[in-house]
């Protein structure tokens, strides 16, 4: 890339803290680069999509919505309502493993505002459920949505791939057409370096296994990964994920250390690959392979471990 005098351009880091991880953003910009301008610029999205969709402020537009009377429509911001449609199509076509209104069950398990509780006493058993499938207890209606039983939304296994794009696309609208976003380990990346090269990056290997590496180029693509190791802890001797399913009401526990998803937008990876992470090796590859998605799982096997591409991950690396 250039910049209006024809001198090649610069990459310019920028990060901070966000929606309780960190962000950073490569940038490819001329040599008189407002880093200041952009950092508040890059800020302002990312607040903007806490206020919708955090269940850590209460008066976010989820909070609140959460809290509404069963059965009354509210109006939904645009991109609230984005978020919310897309998260209900994963749910669909994922056969509700991944649920966007999943809220009660985090908060149940301890991975809510809330915090950990004292689950001990009922980490093998199932949440008291009063609605089967929560997400389709979610009506949506022009720009309004509403519950229709007692369910909570719940976005934390989409919103950080939203984010992303949403920096992605505020960058581009900015001039800044050759950038790689990163929010909590969730990724996009536009254009070339500056060399030419797209933005290559590394698979994220769960800790402690041995796996051969491998990289792919982000070229207007996102890419997200759900691990068993990103948010847990440890009672009564039982591992507790974050990774919840809707349907049983508990942790998963079926053996997978991550499922990583390639896909033009980092909210449909993000989503995509929290549902595969639920559903498990075999019914999760099979789902992969008709969605045709990119995906590369690794399940423990004992003390060693292996990875499983989907086709239209392995034809990514020919």
């Amino acid at each position: 890339m250039r910049d209006t005098q024809g001198r090649l351009g610069r990459i310019f880091d920028l990060g901070g803290d966000t929606m309780g991880t960190s962000w950073s953003v490569r940038i490819v910009g001329p040599e008189r680069f407002d880093a200041a301008a952009v950092r508040s610029g890059v800020e302002r999205q990312l607040d903007h999509v806490i206020a919708q969709m955090s269940n850590w402020e209460s008066e976010s537009d989820i909070s609140r919505f959460n809290r509404a009377p069963i059965g009354e429509w509210q109006p939904l911001p645009p991109e609230f309502w984005t978020v919310l449609r897309a998260g209900l199509n994963v749910a669909e076509a994922s056969g509700g493993a991944f649920d966007p209104a999943i809220g009660q069950f985090v908060d149940h398990w301890g991975f809510g505002p809330g915090g950990q509780k004292a689950v001990s006493e009922v980490v093998s058993t199932m949440f008291p459920r009063a609605v089967s499938a929560p997400w389709r207890a979610i009506e949506l209606r022009g720009d309004r949505g509403r519950r229709m039983a007692d369910v909570a939304l719940d976005f934390s296994g989409i919103a950080k791939g939203f984010a992303v794009d949403r920096v992605s696309l505020w960058l581009e609208e900015q001039g800044f057409p050759a950038h790689l976003v990163e929010i909590g380990g969730e990724l996009r990346g536009q254009g070339v370096k500056p060399d030419g090269q797209p933005w290559w990056v590394d698979w994220e290997v769960p800790p402690g296994l041995s796996l051969l590496p491998v990289r792919f180029a982000l070229y207007g693509l996102g890419v997200a990964t759900s691990g068993d190791y990103r948010r847990w802890f440890q009672r009564d001797g039982v591992r507790i994920s974050h990774s919840i399913d809707s349907r049983s009401g508990a942790p998963v526990v079926n053996g997978l250390a991550s499922v990583t998803v390639l896909h033009e937008q980092a909210m449909m990876a993000d989503a995509w690959a929290t549902a595969l992470m639920v559903l498990g090796l075999e019914q999760g590859l099979t789902l992969a392979t008709q969605q045709d998605l990119a995906v590369l799982m690794v399940r423990r096997e004992g003390v060693h471990a292996r990875d499983y591409m989907s086709p239209a991950f392995a034809a990514m690396l020919d």
